[in-house]
């Protein structure tokens, strides 16, 4: 039994109010699993006297928390899991180029409202260099407000109106580094030796030379390697993403503990879910790639179990962009199952969904998510087709294999498709961190210039306005139904095209993702309920799907979604199972033709009666057409069983 479980059994045998009982229970309940997770990384965790100190800190961190939030985690921890309700649905955007700053945000919450969001992902909002940051993932504090956003006091006021509105808010913490303008890295800068060894520092290149032997880089277009020379104290220091990004050092208990105390300074903002950022980053091995270690996943459990006693009532997102059958680790294995992170990034049907949409096919999509192994059943998804980030290609080599296809080979003809180097492509993406070595690279760009929308619009080709159109309601479609908890980005729904204006900017000419973070266009959102065009047909279609899913109880992720294989290469089947004899077949064509199927294939699911099925979507009974379905060119259907 995951600890988050145990403690809603054992929150039932003690007095409701009692909320400081609640948190010395759960501190007990812990205390063996704690005691288990932090001698395994720090074995001389006793003797030293630093597992003491955690202890010591425990109690402090959680007289720090409001009565309100813990009062909000003791309902939390007698109802059920909320992030798993077919009623929750998410939308991801910049502060800024959403409407200006934090008052400026919670002034449009009614926008939210109206298309059926309740769940905020607010990127950093937090303080960072001023130049060159990683769109805020550079940090310089954890908890202080960059002035341009506002105040902790508009953010306050932001989220006491979200819980009001029974709204959820997500911010991020970067765990895995700091900026070098942070106030330890200052520090380290200023040759205080406690500080430098809050990172990885070495006095000349011998170790890490070795280290880079075996580690890959993640931006080898603008900071090819992994260490940084720094003159101040004249040691190299390990920076994996930006020479401005200094990786933390966490085989150090101090570092640990001083994160621990962020994190819930964080937390404590009022903040539902935590995105824990690069965290299969967390520990650097030499002769590894230093990802998706076992240290990390005990690290990333140690931080979990913390929080279940401080804050039982926040749950953490996995941001791990990583190998399918790595991805699913992230929720815990063996007695980490259910211990570690409750949400996690479905990155595996992204990228998926975006080979399928350039393949017409549907065939690798099946094999890669039959073979993933079921999630623990308290765990859930974030689906998306897309983020802030770039489009990575993590598909599995041994499955393209298995298409006949080479693995390589597959992966330039998805970059030539997406980043206009195939004329005949629809899609207008840019290349993101090609690397030559290898050939590996990503992709960028909105969804709506990605699925031909802004190539349609250019050329005036309303054939091809009307096919982006299908795809963007289509892929949305998938997304909401899957099972998890379905994120839009911001300007997606209303099929915002890319943003170029990045190119004159000194600090992102260099960064192509920031042509998928639009400013949110105000005039289109005022004409859509007005007139007729693409975005009005996008922004309708994907505020009733939103409704409708609230509406489906057999959306609520149980671990209820079965695939169905078809002879039809262009479909994908899923089947959302419900109680009793109840269900909802999810169906859709990746091609742009019309695809037709048996039938007899559906009513021996269940969904067919009298020659007719029920079409949640558009909320009708349609009669079969000589006992054939056909689905015209990117077609999405949700059928309820009969």
């Amino acid at each position: 039994m995951n600890q988050a479980a145990l403690h809603k059994l054992l929150a039932q045998t003690t007095k409701p109010k009692d909320l400081d009982a609640h948190f010395e229970l759960r501190l007990a309940t812990n205390l063996t699993l704690l005691k288990d997770l932090f001698l395994a990384i720090y074995p001389k965790g006793i003797e030293s006297g630093a597992f003491n100190d955690l202890l010591t800190l425990l109690p402090k961190l959680y007289k720090t928390r409001s009565h309100t939030l813990r009062e909000q985690d003791l309902s939390r921890i007698n109802s059920g899991n909320w992030y798993q309700s077919e009623k929750i649905m998410g939308m991801q955007l910049y502060v800024d180029h959403f409407n200006k700053d934090l008052n400026g945000l919670q002034q449009k919450l009614s926008y939210f409202e109206d298309l059926g969001i309740n769940l905020l992902h607010l990127m950093p909002i937090t303080t960072r260099p001023k130049g060159e940051n990683d769109g805020g993932y550079a940090v310089n504090d954890y908890t202080a407000i960059d002035k341009r956003y506002g105040t902790k006091k508009d953010l306050d006021g932001l989220t006491t109106t979200l819980r009001a509105k029974k709204m959820y808010l997500m911010l991020d913490f970067v765990v895995n580094h700091t900026s070098n303008e942070h106030s330890w890295a200052k520090k380290a800068k200023a040759g205080q030796k406690k500080y430098q060894d809050y990172y990885y520092t070495y006095p000349d290149r011998t170790i890490p030379n070795e280290f880079e032997k075996s580690l890959p880089e993640i931006f080898p277009e603008t900071s090819p390697g992994n260490y940084t020379y720094v003159p101040e104290m004249d040691k190299w220091v390990m920076t994996v993403f930006n020479s401005y990004q200094w990786d933390l050092n966490y085989t150090n208990p101090q570092v640990f503990m001083e994160m621990l105390a962020n994190l819930v300074k964080l937390v404590n903002l009022g903040v539902d879910i935590v995105r824990f950022d690069a965290l299969a980053f967390l520990w650097k091995k030499m002769g590894t790639d230093s990802q998706n270690l076992p240290e990390a996943h005990t690290i990333i459990a140690l931080f979990k179990m913390c929080l279940q006693v401080v804050a039982p009532g926040t749950i953490l997102l996995a941001e791990a962009i990583v190998a399918p059958l790595n991805i699913i680790r992230y929720f815990g294995e063996g007695n980490k199952e259910g211990n570690e992170c409750e949400v996690a990034y479905n990155a595996s049907l992204m990228a998926l969904l975006w080979n399928s949409m350039a393949t017409k096919k549907t065939a690798l999509l099946y094999k890669t998510i039959a073979n993933i192994p079921t999630k623990p059943q308290d765990a859930t998804w974030i689906n998306y087709i897309r983020c802030h980030d770039d489009i990575g290609l993590g598909l599995d080599d041994r499955f393209i294999n298995e298409m006949g296809w080479n693995p390589q080979g597959h992966r330039k003809f998805l970059l030539d498709y997406y980043c206009q180097n195939l004329a005949w492509s629809p899609a207008k993406g840019l290349m993101f961190m090609y690397n030559p070595k290898n050939g590996d690279g990503r992709i960028t760009g909105s969804a709506a210039s990605l699925l031909g929308l802004e190539k349609a619009l250019e050329t005036n080709d309303v054939a091809l306005q009307e096919q982006a159109v299908d795809k963007i309601i289509m892929l949305h479609g998938i997304i909401l139904s899957f099972g998890g908890i379905p994120f839009i980005y911001a300007g997606d729904e209303i099929g915002t095209l890319n943003d170029y204006s990045f190119l004159k900017d000194a600090n992102k000419k260099e960064d192509s993702r920031w042509a998928n973070r639009p400013q949110q266009d105000w005039a289109t959102i005022a004409s859509v309920k007005k007139k007729k065009g693409p975005q009005a047909t996008i922004f309708g279609s994907l505020k009733n799907m939103i409704a409708r899913r609230k509406k489906t109880p057999e959306f609520a992720d149980g671990n209820n979604m079965v695939l169905h294989h078809t002879s039809n290469e262009h479909i994908l089947i899923f089947e959302r199972t419900g109680a009793t004899n109840e269900g909802v077949l999810v169906i859709s064509n990746f091609d742009e033709h019309t695809q037709v199927l048996d039938g007899n294939r559906i009513a021996k699911l269940g969904y067919l009666k009298d020659q007719k099925y029920h079409d949640i979507i558009a909320n009708q009974s349609t009669q079969l057409n000589s006992g054939f379905l056909a689905l015209s060119p990117y077609q999405l259907l949700w059928l309820k069983k009969y």
